[in-house]
């Protein structure tokens, strides 16, 4: 059984629990795990609501009212002695114990001695052990997890103003890909970050499966245009044949063309990548009888290929093209703008492993900044690389 969350919309501990209850998870296996651990009075109310169009389960979580400011020591003994079944134990200590390492990285502190404040308090508890007891029921093999979104702008917390993601949140996302989101708003809390992390096997878009039940968790704010939903997509594995997977990959269009004014390829070639083509370019071949000519190659998704293929019959004198479906492995990417002679220039930024191994100026603004500037534009591209190491993450950052 697979499990993928689309954490799209961000992540938190209560749209975790809602997306489980929304799921088919019992209420009462949720409730009995956090009864067994939570020192005081805790309730679970869940009820539907509409976020941005989608109807979801919001689930309540009642607290008696407490001051305690319990540290992960605290935690860790209550989570000890709980009747809980060992997996949802060792979920929720693994959960609670990544907060505590976070929080004290990003405060200088020790782990033990941590004081959760809002992340300790009862809710949280009711959180990360709810959802560690919600995911065991369901029994999944594997849980995969989208790029979470984590909002931006500012939030306020127990420290005091802080910039979006908060600090806990970014340090628990180390490794995980991750992105602002679509508003100005915190997407995802520590406690949703902990959660994800702890439970996740691996990262990425929904892997091939039949999905059988879809939960959907709603968050606490509902902002004008914007879903504030997570979703949970349960159901077995479901095989995809090599031959499906190849052609639903990208191809190889190429055609042989020994009759086109050579003038016209620039043009060609731009209106292909206009087309859809993700790349094109020409190779020099000799034919038969000594004729010279060129191979058009064209690399293009499959959705786009016809697009693409129409253009090139349009655009050149070939009467037929030969098409290879290629494997393609494409490494996650990110781009940035750095300030070059005051001129805006964009960085591509390529990560493998979440790890960045390249960072390349985009050269059409090297080249309108050179000619903006009136500067050479080997000189301007020399000073874009040097601008790019000093962007964080950058592999050749001083």
């Amino acid at each position: 059984m697979i499990g993928w969350v689309d954490a799209s919309s961000g992540a938190s501990g209560d749209m975790l629990l809602g997306a489980l209850v929304d799921a088919g998870v019992p209420l009462e296996v949720i409730a009995k795990a956090v009864a067994a651990v939570a020192p005081e009075h805790v309730g679970l109310e869940p009820e539907r609501v509409t976020r941005a169009g989608f109807a979801a389960a919001r689930c309540h979580v009642d607290v008696a009212d407490s001051v305690t400011h319990r540290t992960w020591r605290d935690v860790s003994a209550l989570l000890r002695d709980a009747a809980l079944d060992e997996p949802v134990r060792r979920a929720a200590h693994s959960t609670f114990e990544r907060l505590a390492v976070a929080e004290a990285t990003v405060h200088g502190t020790s782990p033990d001695d941590v004081h959760f404040h809002e992340v300790g308090a009862l809710d949280a508890i009711a959180d990360v052990v709810g959802v560690s007891a919600g995911l065991a029921h369901l029994g999944l093999d594997e849980l995969v997890v989208s790029p979470v979104a984590v909002g931006s702008g500012q939030v306020t917390g127990a420290h005091g103003t802080m910039p979006v993601p908060p600090p806990a949140v970014a340090e628990l996302l180390r490794g995980v890909p991750s992105y602002s989101g679509p508003v100005a708003m915190e997407l995802c809390t520590p406690t949703g970050a902990a959660l994800l992390t702890a439970h996740a096997t691996s990262f990425g878009p929904q892997p091939a499966m039949a999905v059988d039940r879809i939960g959907v968790g709603a968050g606490g704010r509902d902002p004008a245009g914007h879903a504030n939903v997570l979703r949970l997509f349960v159901g077995p594995a479901a095989s995809v044949s090599p031959a499906a997977a190849v052609l639903a990959g990208p191809l190889l269009v190429e055609t042989n063309v020994d009759d086109l004014d050579p003038r016209l390829w620039p043009n060609v070639i731009a209106a292909l990548l206009d087309a859809g083509a993700s790349d094109a370019w020409l190779t020099p071949i000799m034919m038969k009888k000594g004729r010279p000519a060129h191979t058009l190659s064209v690399l293009v998704a499959a959705d786009r290929a016809d697009t693409v293929r129409s253009e090139i019959f349009r655009q050149t004198s070939t009467i037929g093209v030969r098409e290879i479906p290629l494997g393609k492995t494409a490494l996650d990417r990110e781009m940035h703008t750095v300030e070059v002679h005051g001129r805006p220039v964009r960085v591509k930024m390529a990560r493998h492993n979440g790890q960045v191994v390249n960072v390349q100026p985009e050269y059409d603004d090297v080249a309108r900044a050179a000619a903006e500037t009136g500067r050479p534009i080997k000189d301007v591209l020399a000073d874009a690389v040097a601008a790019s190491r000093t962007l964080p993450d950058s592999p050749h950052q001083t």
